[in-house]
């Protein structure tokens, strides 16, 4: 089975990486990227529906999270022993999981104040990995804060994430660790994973 625990925190700290529903273009600055998360996110979470908070999760990962190559990612080398159809399957999978898991979490985390601050940016090979830290505490203590990193790539003229690296340990990399766990857990069979994907979102939805 997966390990809940780890796609809880990859989905958990997704959330610093969501911008607002216009996108903002790749432009000189960045941090103002991610300077607009904690309103859009909050607005998110305050919606009493959990239909509803899937939903505006859901449109904001489409417009501005790259979950398709972090769902590649996070696939690996099992794509070479996936058909295409099974492939998409997954993507489909992972994208609901995170969005049912997430959308959880939005209203309990955000509704506790907690917030990221933006403390700098430097260019990456691919784009540029803005950083901040992460309060779950009062503002403006430092006690418990955390490092997060947002790396961000430009598609189209504007920024999309596609990791989230949290004290230096990086989500994607450490999701598509624990979906090999799976496959060698089951024998590599793609029938296997993809049912114990299937399980694991629907345990999601029904949470």
């Amino acid at each position: 089975m997966l390990r809940r625990s780890l796609w809880a925190t990859l989905v958990t700290f997704i959330a610093g990486a969501l911008v607002p529903s216009i996108p903002v273009e790749a432009g000189p600055d960045p941090a103002a990227f991610i300077n607009n998360l904690a309103c859009q996110l909050q607005v998110v979470a305050r919606n009493t529906s959990v239909e509803e908070r899937q939903a505006g999760f859901r449109e904001l990962l489409h417009e501005d999270f790259d979950v398709p190559s972090l769902g590649r990612f996070v696939l690996g080398r099992l794509s070479q022993i996936m058909t295409a159809q099974e492939q998409q399957e997954f993507l489909g999978l992972f994208e609901n999981y995170v969005v049912a898991t997430y959308s959880d979490r939005l209203s309990e985390y955000f509704g506790n104040g907690a917030a990221p601050r933006v403390i700098g940016s430097r260019l990456d090979l691919d784009g540029v990995i803005v950083s901040s830290e992460f309060y779950g505490g009062s503002w403006p203590s430092t006690a418990g804060a955390i490092r997060v990193d947002w790396r961000l790539t430009r598609h189209d003229g504007m920024y999309k994430i596609s990791d989230v690296i949290i004290d230096g340990l990086s989500m994607a990399v450490n999701g598509r660790a624990e979906l090999e766990g799976v496959a060698e857990r089951n024998g590599w069979q793609p029938r296997a994973i993809l049912a114990v994907m299937r399980q694991e979102t629907a345990s999601a939805l029904l949470r």
